[in-house]
């Protein structure tokens, strides 16, 4: 990569008020680039011109929207092994892992491509005589995506694919720890035949570009993936201007693992949702409830695999667990190792920094033991390879442990009962339910989102999507009498 990559402005790419460096947490000496950080002045001047952008963009027909769309999913699955080697060298997720994510965000394009074409209205009778009624969805603005370093490409594009689609304009502003995949998707997306400043990049913090863009009265509606404190200061801002939002924040998923399970299959389960991506995704497996008529068998097996796991550099081959994205990140975690085991948990294994060859932020998977529900280790979202086990009696009172939350995204259970899956599958109060799946893991073309404080707004992907990036419009039209 050049030097400095920059923000894409009104339609121009250009240079920040200052810049970041971003370094390779697998590898602390390779430095991935510097990046522009954008100033509050050229924010307004995209926010000018992507008004400009929208309304011409919503006049275009829809095969050239469709096309554009279409594009942009195919080149990103045609770049997938190169983009995913970028996105795991500055986040750190396997190889295996961001090559799929790069190919999971491509489809998310191509989807929304074909969904272009699906936007059919409806017609009805007025209940006045000689009048008929045209109910059809719009474009409602101007969006604002603020998207999280996590999932860097799959994240933003599952928001920005549907608001293209729909006939938005869209000015993002991604994570400023995993900046070189933004640009790498941006420069995908304004290759594309769109309107001058119809999309846009501002790299920047929080606080400031962050800040100033949810407080803008030209932002239509703020789609925004990220913590519960950072949602609701973003929901207090987008009220003064009654702008729509839509957030996908905290949780604290958990699998219930029943007295019939398969356990070898649980086990499975949970280490890929507790370890995988270092168990830095929001619907990670991070409270393991299990009946204590199997709970010893399952332990056993946890721990050996916990252990048995391969952390190393994210491009390494055969590397199942990565590094955490940052010091920060890693000092934050281990914080939380430490609490658990204030709180009376026993850490079974792993949770501690790891001197590998290379310079990172290395940390080995960690199990906790003999927890309960009321520890702040099952309370929190703690965004690290750590999981708890919750041990209980019955199956009722899994459901009861598995619902013992503020938060309300995922929840999965393991059993060979079908009377007690389905009873789990109506009763689990979360977004998403897993029957003998892992709690992490979603389609691209059904609804995606939670409850309690896990997610506030209508619901992300699939045709639900379009709830949030339209809005309707009720059309009267008389028809007249006949001559």
């Amino acid at each position: 990569m050049s030097a400095t990559q920059l923000n894409l402005i009104a339609g121009e790419w250009v240079a920040g008020e200052s810049e970041i460096e971003n370094r390779n947490p697998s590898d602390l000496s390779d430095l991935v680039g510097m990046f522009a950080q954008a100033s509050t002045d050229q924010l307004e001047q995209t926010l000018d011109q992507a008004q400009i952008a929208q309304r011409e963009w919503a006049a275009y027909g829809l095969e050239r929207k469709q096309n554009a769309l279409m594009n942009i999913g195919n080149e990103l699955m045609a770049r997938a092994e190169e983009l995913g080697t970028l996105l795991s060298r500055e986040e750190g997720k396997p190889l295996a892992e961001g090559k799929g994510e790069v190919f999971r965000a491509g489809q998310f394009f191509t989807y929304y491509a074909a969904e272009v074409l699906r936007q059919i209205g409806e017609n009805a009778d007025s209940v006045r005589p000689d009048i008929e009624v045209d109910v059809r969805r719009e474009a409602v603005g101007i969006v604002a995506i603020i998207s999280p370093w996590n999932f860097p490409t799959a994240t933003a594009s599952w928001k920005i694919a549907p608001a293209l689609c729909y006939g938005n304009a869209v000015v993002w502003k991604p994570a400023n720890i995993t900046p070189a995949s933004a640009v790498a998707l941006t420069e995908i997306i304004n290759r594309q035949d769109i309107p001058k400043g119809l999309f846009s990049l501002v790299v920047g913090a929080g606080r400031s570009i962050g800040q100033r863009l949810v407080e803008s009265p030209k932002i239509n509606a703020i789609s925004f993936t990220g913590s519960v404190p950072v949602g609701k200061g973003i929901a207090t801002a987008a009220i003064q201007n009654l702008t729509k939002v839509q957030m996908e924040m905290g949780s604290k998923n958990a699998l219930a693992v029943m007295d019939d399970a398969d356990i070898d299959l649980a086990v499975s389960l949970a280490l890929g949702g507790a370890f995988g991506s270092t168990g830095q995704k929001c619907t990670a497996s991070s409270r393991l409830v299990v009946d204590a008529a199997v709970h010893d068998a399952f332990v056993e097996k946890l721990i050996a695999g916990a252990q048995a796991m391969k952390v190393g550099h994210a491009l390494e081959a055969g590397i199942q667990m990565g590094p955490v994205v940052s010091e920060q990140q890693l000092n934050e975690n281990l914080a939380y190792v430490d609490l658990g085991k204030s709180e009376g948990a026993e850490l079974a294994c792993g949770g501690a920094r790891l001197d590998m060859p290379h310079d990172g932020f290395y940390m080995s998977p960690g199990v906790f033991l003999n927890t309960t529900n009321n520890m702040r280790i099952n309370r929190e979202e703690m965004f690290a390879p750590l999981t708890s086990v919750i041990k209980v009696d019955s199956y009722d009172e899994a459901l009861s442990v598995v619902n013992d939350t503020n938060f309300g995204l995922t929840s999965g259970i393991v059993t060979q009962s079908l009377a007690r899956a389905t009873h789990f599958r109506r009763n689990a109060r979360t977004g998403v339910v897993t029957v003998n799946l892992p709690t992490a893991g979603t389609d691209y073309h059904v609804p995606f989102g939670g409850r309690g404080d896990s997610s506030y707004g209508p619901r992300e992907q699939g045709k639900a999507a379009a709830e949030f990036y339209t809005t309707v419009k009720t059309a009267y039209i008389s028809a007249g009498t006949p001559a």
